[in-house]
């Protein structure tokens, strides 16, 4: 076993007090996206992990790509009939992570995830990149394949015989990610780090508290 207790970093790169927090979380998730965007050290600001509560009854998490958010909520886009998709049908609640190290930042989002409106995954989906359209079109998502040979001779095939149209596949779209909690952390030094979390209260309003690290 490779012991890894010595591994260690301390963080100073920023501090977050209550006083530099905006009543509204997504004011605050919109401020430190931009400054993720504009930061050397970050590659995909809006790389994010999903985490579900799969079939099996086990958590599983993935990394997937924020393509918008709001004040309605969190949206990204995947094959419905997927791992992450199915578990979602069967529990939409989920967990969203942003981890931005080379500003040492987590935001962690708790929230209930649903079905995007179908005109606004068509909007997306005709956006994307035609070899894109056709990948999510031949792609079983979480299903067992034979080999990538297979994969690429679909890929192939479809693109050789379709136009420059392809129609969205019913089993591929968006979620919208409604939040009930978020957390932002940031590192400190010697371990005592700044989180602070909004909740929302039965009123929908935001409730705003320091956690312990």
């Amino acid at each position: 076993m490779q012991d890894l207790s010595n591994f260690r970093k301390s963080y100073e790169k920023f501090d977050l007090n209550e006083s530099d927090v905006t009543d509204n979380p997504l004011e605050l998730f919109r401020d430190w996206f931009n400054e993720a965007v504009d930061h050397d050290a970050v590659d995909e600001a809006n790389a994010m992990s999903v985490s579900t509560i799969g079939l099996d009854g086990f958590p599983k998490t993935r990394v997937v790509l924020l393509k918008r958010y709001s004040e309605n909520g969190f949206v990204f886009y995947t094959n419905y009939e997927s791992e992450k998709g199915r578990a979602i049908e069967a529990n939409p609640h989920v967990c969203l992570s942003f981890f931005w190290p080379g500003m040492e930042r987590q935001v962690i989002i708790k929230g209930t995830a649903s079905k995007l409106a179908s005109n606004l995954s068509d909007g997306y989906f005709e956006s994307r990149p035609k070899l894109s359209q056709v990948s999510a079109i031949i792609s079983p998502q979480s299903q067992v394949v034979p080999s990538r040979e297979y994969l690429e001779s679909k890929q192939k095939e479809l693109t050789e015989k379709s136009g420059d149209h392809l129609e969205r596949p019913k089993y591929w779209g968006g979620y919208i990610v409604f939040p009930q909690s978020i957390e932002f952390w940031q590192g400190r030094p010697n371990r005592l780090h700044d989180r602070i979390r909004y909740e929302l209260n039965d009123a929908y309003d935001w409730v705003i508290n320091r956690l312990a690290p």
